[in-house]
């Protein structure tokens, strides 16, 4: 135990010595020329969740209240590539019920499809790691595609490759409920970690070459995938649990593994896994109500879920969220730096599902980021390896073990 406590007293000592180096003048300009130079990926955001609005149009700066991506506010933030969520609220699981979640799955794979392709001088849909590179030299945003919750298959394996052929390129296992693969980091132990069908799930992405995401689920389940998988796995948008005690964060023990693995954890910019922060009594009070009125959002209508979705976000306008800062986003990279290294850690914001944080709230302004990196010291190469040299490789071996 005072082993443990050591390590992670000097770990954090070391952050605080990191990150007071003195700046250099001139941080802002030198900051946005990397930006510039740097091929910036986000690995999640909730974005396709709009799409299927028929008010919403991705090639317009819509307002940061109904949407946090689109293609001018990435033009603007210089974010060159984004992967963008077919998105899955976990309901029942029976025969009834998957058929209605893939019919579901296959509108969004198609919604995003259709609306990148209003816009063939903006944006194209992404398919390899090189194609992110290429749009970037032609000026376009890349958008790829990857699936939230398993839920999306089903029980019905022979849609891994389905989906991988309809542009998914990673599939998040579960989201904040157990499904038929594993457990969620959010839920009871009902299979104690991956399920039988869990383990032949994680075979097949492996041979269809579809990336493994670990974001969401259940310690024992991220153990159990890294076990089995024989490819370099990805935590699309999840954070340090010793910076924030959140049980969709990764703890120390996890990180060690997953750089084992050769893995890559995208940092969440969602304020609530950054930073624990007391809100306002009457926000909190508010948001029980909601939950207890929709009956904790379970099996919504697709009009419910409108209505769900603008009372909520009618409380943010009520009770206005108090936000972590972007220091806090770059204090948990350092963590992660000094614990597992460089090659390890990217970025993945979960815009439109609840990411933002003070000074970096929406596409527009993923620059601060950089801008904080470059004030804490980082290299020209650490912070391209951050923005996507490190899960481009990932994604490159997943591809290769496939081949």
């Amino acid at each position: 135990m005072m082993k443990t406590i050591f390590i992670a007293f000097s770990l954090l000592l070391s952050i605080t010595v990191y990150s007071q180096k003195k700046p250099e003048p001139n941080l802002e300009k030198k900051a946005a020329e990397i930006h510039k130079r740097t091929l910036t990926i986000d690995s999640h955001t909730d974005t396709p969740l709009r799409f299927l609005n028929a008010d919403f149009d991705i090639g317009k700066d819509n307002d940061k209240r109904s949407s946090k991506v689109d293609l001018p506010k990435m033009k603007a933030g210089g974010l060159d590539a984004a992967f963008f969520a077919v998105f899955l609220g976990q309901r029942e699981r029976n025969d009834d019920a998957n058929k209605i979640a893939i019919a579901k799955a296959h509108e969004i794979f198609a919604a995003v499809k259709k609306e990148v392709a209003r816009y063939p001088d903006l944006a194209e849909v992404a398919y390899t790691p090189n194609d992110a590179i290429k749009l970037k030299k032609q000026g376009k945003r890349a958008i790829y595609i990857g699936i939230e919750n398993g839920y999306a298959i089903g029980n019905d394996i022979s849609l891994v490759k389905k989906y991988f052929e309809m542009g998914a390129r990673y599939m998040t296992l579960c989201h904040s409920k157990n499904n038929d693969i594993c457990d969620s980091a959010n839920d009871t132990i009902e299979h104690n970690g991956l399920s039988k069908f869990g383990e032949d799930v994680v075979k097949e992405m492996n041979r269809v070459g579809m990336m493994i995401d670990v974001s969401h689920i259940s310690d024992k389940s991220f153990f159990d995938v890294i076990k089995l998988s024989k490819t370099p796995v990805i935590a699309s948008h999840s954070c340090s649990r010793t910076i924030c005690n959140n049980p969709r964060n990764m703890t120390d023990e996890m990180l060690m593994k997953l750089k084992e693995n050769g893995g890559v954890i995208q940092m969440c910019i969602l304020s609530d896994y950054v930073k624990k922060i007391d809100q306002d009594t009457l926000r909190i009070q508010a948001q029980l109500a909601l939950r207890e009125k929709y009956k904790g959002f379970k099996n919504l209508s697709d009009e419910m879920y409108k209505k769900v979705i603008a009372e909520w976000y009618g409380i943010d306008e009520v009770y206005p969220p108090k936000l972590a800062d972007v220091e806090d986003v770059v204090d948990h990279i350092d963590y992660i730096v000094k614990l597992i290294g460089i090659d390890h850690i990217g970025i993945g914001t979960d815009f439109d599902g609840g990411g933002g944080v003070n000074g970096c709230n929406n596409a527009s302004e993923m620059e601060n980021i950089t801008l904080e990196l470059v004030k804490r010291g980082y290299s020209e190469e650490d912070i391209q390896k951050i923005w996507s040299g490190n899960l481009l490789r990932v994604y490159r071996k997943v591809m290769e073990y496939a081949d």
